[in-house]
C-alpha cells in the first residue's frame, strides 16, 4: 500500500458523503393548533424532521441545551404510524442527515440523547462519534425497558434499550446529578428554580439571641421589595439584629428572600438540603426508577383510551434525561416527537421546547396531549414535580416549496407564496433575519447593524431603484431581490445589489417535496397547510373568514413606492 494514502477510522455505507443540499424552509403558524400563552416560545412543528432542523437552523444553532432523540429502530417491526423497515445503508444516511444538523442546534454546553436498540445502537456510535468527536462521548445509558422476559422470543428476550450520551463540547458540559427527594427531610419543603430543595429560616436573630445589645452592629435597616425600610424588631416591637452583617448580607443575597404577612415584611434566607450536591448518575437505569414501555402505554393509554404506539417512552424515563441535562428555562428539542412524551414532561418540568413530527398525529395526539398538559393534568410526572398547568405554544407548518417546476419544466415561484412569505424566505436563504420596518418598506429584513434586504417581484425601474437610493445611508447597504429589473441599472449604485429570483437560487440547493426525507413516514403535512397554501384546506374554510397571520407589511408586490 502505497504511504501517500491517508487513511482514518470512519464508518461507512453506501451514500455515505452524498448528502442533500437543503432548502430552508420558512415556518408558518397555523393558529388552529396553537394553544395557551401566545407569547411561549415553545413551538411544535408539524413536518419532516429534516426540513424543520434546517429551518431552525438560523435562529437556533447554538442555543440547545438538550436533545433527545427516539428514531425509528430500523428493525423491520413496523407500526402504525412508522415504516421503519429500512435498508441499513439507507437507515444510516437518514439519521446521518440529522444528527449532524442536531449537532449544529446543540449548545457548546448541551448534551445529546439518542434512544436505539440492538439493531443499530453500535454503529450508530461509531457515526456519533465521527460527527460529535469521540472525545465527546460521555455515555451508553443502558435503560431496563422491560419487567419481565418476553416468553415467545426464539434466543434471547430483550430487556434493554441503548441511550448514548455525547456533551457538544466536554470542556464546556456540566451534568446535574441525581438528588433522591424521599430521603431528604420533610421540613425542607420548598425548591428553587434549578430544583435543589431548601427551607427558610428568620433572617432575624430568635431567643435570647435576639437583642439588638448582644450585637449593636447588626441592627440597621434593611429595604423590601416595595422600598420600605424594615429593623430586626422581636414580637412585643423591641429592637433585635440580624444574624448577618451588611457585608454578607450583599454577599449572600441570593439567599434572601422576602415574605409579606399581615404584619409587614419578615425577610428570611435560604438554608439548602446539606447532600444537595447529589449522586452521579449510573449507566444503568432500572425500571422501578425510570419506567418501563409498560408504563407508557399505561400513561398514553390513560390519555387517549388506547394505544398509540408500540414502544412509547415514560414520562419518568424523560425527566430523568432532562433533570440531568438542564435546568429551567432551559431548550429541551425532540425531532422525533412520537406521542409528545419529551415536549409534555419538559413542559412540566419548566424548561421550553421544540417539538417536530411528520405523522398526522401531531394534531391528532400530539396537540391534544400538550394542551392537557398546559390545562393541568395529573398524570406521569405531574404530581412529582407538582405540576398545576400553564403556559402555552405555537404549532408550525413547513412551507412548502419555493421554487416548483412550471408546465416547461423551467424552475419558478412556488405560486402558493404571498408577498410576506416570499420576503421571509429569500431573507432566510441570503442569511437575513426577517424582520420589517414600519417605516421604510425597503428594509424588509437585516444581517447586520447597516445591511438589509428587499424582496419584490415588481418590476424594478430606474425611477423606483433612484427612490431607494436616495433613502439609503451612503454607509448601509441593501440586496434587492427581484423577478425583472431595468437593463443596465444593475451596477447603478456601488452600496446596492441586484439580484434575480429564481436564477440566483438555482444550483444552492434542492427544491423538494417534504416527504422524499422522511423515514417513509405517511402522511406528508403538504395536504394539510394553511389556505394560502393548499387548496384542499381553501375549499374546506371557503365559508369562513381566516385571520391572517403572517407579518403585516406594504404591498410591495402591485404598487411602486412613492417618489
Amino acid at each position: 500500500m502505497s504511504k501517500n494514502i491517508k487513511q482514518k477510522l470512519e464508518l461507512t455505507w453506501i451514500g455515505k458523503g452524498q448528502e442533500t443540499k437543503l432548502e430552508p424552509r420558512i415556518l408558518i403558524e397555523n393558529p388552529e393548533y396553537s394553544y395557551g400563552d401566545q407569547n411561549t416560545e415553545n413551538i411544535l412543528i408539524h413536518g419532516d424532521n429534516l426540513l424543520a432542523l434546517k429551518a431552525l437552523e438560523q435562529d437556533y444553532a447554538g442555543k440547545i441545551k438538550c436533545i433527545y432523540i427516539d428514531p425509528p429502530y430500523n428493525t423491520g417491526n413496523a407500526f402504525e404510524h412508522y415504516d421503519d423497515g429500512v435498508e441499513h445503508s439507507l437507515w444510516l444516511n437518514l439519521l446521518n442527515n440529522r444528527l449532524k444538523l442536531l449537532h449544529k442546534l446543540l449548545a457548546n454546553n448541551g448534551i445529546v440523547w439518542v434512544n436505539l436498540d440492538d439493531n443499530e445502537a453500535h454503529y450508530c456510535k461509531v457515526m456519533m462519534d465521527e460527527i460529535f468527536g469521540r472525545q465527546n462521548f460521555l455515555s451508553n445509558v443502558i435503560w431496563e425497558k422491560a419487567d419481565s422476559p418476553k416468553m415467545d422470543s426464539k434466543f434471547f428476550s430483550s430487556r434493554h434499550d441503548h441511550i448514548l450520551v455525547y456533551a457538544k463540547k466536554l470542556e464546556c458540559c456540566n451534568l446535574n446529578r441525581i438528588i433522591e427527594i424521599e430521603n431528604i427531610p420533610k421540613h425542607y419543603n420548598k425548591q428553587d428554580e434549578n430544583g435543589k430543595v431548601y427551607y427558610l429560616k428568620p433572617l432575624r436573630a430568635m431567643g435570647t439571641d435576639g437583642f439588638r445589645e448582644k450585637r449593636p452592629s447588626m441592627f440597621y435597616e434593611v429595604y423590601a421589595p416595595d422600598g420600605s425600610a424594615v429593623f430586626p424588631k422581636n414580637p412585643d416591637g423591641s429592637d433585635s439584629r440580624w444574624r448577618w452583617s451588611k457585608e454578607k448580607m450583599e454577599k449572600d443575597s441570593n439567599l434572601l428572600e422576602w415574605i409579606k404577612t399581615a404584619n409587614g415584611w419578615s425577610l428570611y434566607f435560604r438554608i439548602y438540603w446539606e447532600n444537595n450536591i447529589g449522586t452521579p448518575p449510573e449507566t444503568i437505569w432500572h425500571n422501578n426508577i425510570v419506567g418501563t414501555n409498560r408504563t407508557s402505554k399505561k400513561e398514553i393509554k390513560d390519555l387517549f383510551g388506547s394505544e398509540i404506539f408500540d414502544t412509547p417512552k415514560p414520562e419518568a424515563l424523560i425527566r430523568r434525561i432532562i433533570e440531568l441535562s438542564t435546568n429551567k428555562t432551559d431548550l429541551v428539542l425532540d425531532s422525533f416527537l412520537g406521542s409528545g412524551t419529551t415536549a409534555a414532561v419538559a413542559h412540566k418540568m419548566g424548561r421550553r421546547w421544540i417539538g417536530v413530527e411528520l405523522g398526522e398525529h401531531a394534531k391528532t395526539h400530539c396537540f391534544p396531549r400538550l394542551k392537557q398538559v398546559i390545562d393541568g393534568e395529573q398524570g406521569g410526572i405531574s404530581k412529582a414535580v407538582n405540576w398545576q398547568g400553564g403556559g402555552g405554544f405555537k404549532f408550525y407548518e413547513l412551507a412548502p416549496p419555493l421554487l416548483r417546476e412550471d408546465k416547461f419544466g423551467n424552475l419558478v415561484i412556488s405560486p402558493e407564496y404571498n408577498p410576506q412569505m416570499l420576503a421571509a424566505a429569500m431573507a432566510k436563504h441570503e442569511g437575513f433575519q426577517y424582520m420589517p420596518d414600519p417605516e421604510k418598506f425597503w428594509k424588509q429584513g437585516i444581517s447586520s447593524e447597516k445591511d438589509y434586504i428587499f424582496t419584490t417581484t415588481q418590476y424594478l425601474t430606474r425611477t423606483i431603484l433612484d427612490s431607494i437610493a436616495e433613502d439609503l445611508p451612503k454607509d448601509e447597504s441593501l440586496l434587492i431581490c427581484c423577478t425583472q429589473f431595468e437593463s443596465g441599472i444593475e451596477h447603478a449604485y456601488s452600496n446596492i445589489n441586484i439580484r434575480k429570483i429564481p436564477s440566483m437560487l438555482l444550483n444552492r440547493c434542492e427544491f423538494k417535496q417534504d416527504s422524499d426525507y422522511s423515514f417513509n413516514i405517511v402522511n406528508s403535512p403538504l395536504d394539510e397547510l394553511r389556505p394560502e397554501i393548499g387548496e384542499k384546506i381553501k375549499a374546506e374554510i371557503s365559508s369562513k373568514e381566516q385571520p391572517n397571520h403572517t407579518t403585516q407589511v406594504p404591498d410591495l408586490f402591485s404598487q411602486q413606492p412613492n417618489d
